[in-house]
């Protein structure tokens, strides 16, 4: 697996023409040990040339997952802004206006798929006239800055598994070849790491070793506008209407990976959530047979709806009461941010890194497994007048975190690399 691994991530040196005379930067290629909405776009009305920035991302195709979303907004808000977007993928949406570099890459099998991108991320780059700034979102071993949006290997592994599951999850090829690419970033200091919470910060800091200068803090962003209007509100209505015709609460648990996201925790705490007629709406992809089943253990299936996949969820948000997301796990949970431009209360973990980003309104309990905790605080949120003032707190402070503000940050950390590259060359 080692000598695959270093066979297909040798690329040779780096990718882009240097700005302004600057000299190239040089990475090593040898491996880390192996155990391991449409937009309209414009022109910036200004005199000063604009970066010319190459985006890595395997899919760039909008609603296909979280960072999917995120690379699909930036690319667009960055083009919105004056800014010269090219992306390298390997499978792309026909609607976007940006030029794409097309990667090819076999789907079938994740560690030579990861592999093959990040050899073909890296040659396209290099094969370009140039770029002044290369910002992966993906598993890709040569950028300028990499978005370490899920977290660590490591860190993933420790918080979601444990004896045996654990160990056979280090002997599996996805996760030795992931890991070997974070920590072939993550000891090249030329490179800087984005995170979008001190969760992971932390993490890289304890495992890795990557020092507090290299870290570009960042919180992901929510268009608040698409979580409210009257429109909204009657399609929210006519929903839970039909979704929730007895009185009562209900929650919202949103998401795929329920064992990961605590749906045991939340079911648990359904069932001994003092208001008796409590409701639990589950949105997500999974399994659902075992969670019927544990729910109508508990006694609550009547008080239980699966809603599966949906393309509706700003009215789900606004025809529910309140989130509840006891993550075991999760860098930043992107439904934390919808909830609250939703205005609705949230219950969640310090495990999901976006809870760092809202305040004391955001209710977090002590761990994944705390039922207590959770069905207090739903007891807590029942209250309507509560519920109301959270929720008005929390919509507000969403309103902050927008795509315009968030892409500012990332074109100044841009020029802050440029102006680093610089510094080094002198």
């Amino acid at each position: 697996m080692r000598a695959v691994a270093a066979m297909l991530l040798h690329t040779g040196s780096r990718h882009r023409r240097p700005r302004s005379g600057s000299p190239r930067s040089q990475e090593p290629d040898t491996l880390p040990s192996v155990p391991a909405f449409p937009i309209h776009l414009v022109n910036r009305q200004t005199e000063e040339s604009t970066l010319r920035i190459a985006l890595v991302i395997e899919r760039f195709v909008p609603g296909a997952g979280g960072v999917e979303n995120v690379a699909w907004q930036v690319a667009h808000e960055l083009a919105r802004q004056g800014e010269t977007v090219t992306v390298i993928a390997r499978e792309t949406d026909p609607s976007s206006p940006l030029p794409v570099v097309p990667i090819f890459a076999p789907p079938a099998w994740q560690p030579t798929r990861l592999l093959l991108f990040s050899r073909g991320a890296a040659r396209a780059t290099q094969a370009s006239p140039g770029y002044d700034v290369v910002h992966s979102f993906s598993h890709t071993r040569h950028q300028d800055l990499f978005r370490a949006g899920g977290g660590t290997q490591i860190d993933h592994l420790r918080r979601n598994f444990e004896g045996t599951a654990r160990h056979l999850r280090t002997l599996s090829p996805r996760y030795r070849v992931r890991l070997a690419v974070e920590r072939n970033v993550f000891q090249n200091s030329t490179q800087r790491i984005q995170c979008a919470s001190r969760l992971v910060a932390d993490s890289l800091a304890r495992d890795h070793q990557v020092s507090e200068d290299r870290i570009f803090l960042l919180p992901n962003a929510v268009d608040a506008s698409a979580f409210e209007g009257d429109d909204l509100d009657r399609e929210a209505q006519t929903l839970r209407a039909r979704l929730a015709p007895d009185p009562g609460p209900v929650w919202l648990f949103p998401g795929s990976g329920w064992h990961r996201k605590g749906l045991a925790t939340a079911l648990d705490a359904i069932a001994q959530c003092p208001v008796q007629e409590t409701h639990l709406w589950i949105a997500g992809r999974d399994a659902i047979a075992p969670w019927k089943k544990r729910a109508q253990a508990l006694g609550i299936s009547t008080r239980v709806r699966f809603l599966g996949e949906r393309k509706d969820l700003p009215a789900v948000y606004r025809a529910a009461d309140g989130m509840i997301l006891p993550t075991r796990y999760d860098a930043f949970a992107n439904v934390t941010l919808e909830a609250a431009a939703a205005g609705r209360p949230i219950i969640t973990t310090a495990s999901n890194g976006a809870s760092e980003w809202l305040g004391k309104d955001v209710h977090v309990v002590r761990s994944a497994e705390d039922v207590e905790g959770c069905a207090s605080a739903m007891a807590e949120l029942n209250d309507p007048v509560r519920a109301r003032s959270v929720g008005e707190a929390l919509a507000s402070r969403a309103r902050a975190f927008s795509w315009s503000a968030h892409v500012g940050r990332l074109r100044e950390e841009y020029e802050g690399i440029l102006e680093r590259r610089k510094a080094a060359a002198a």
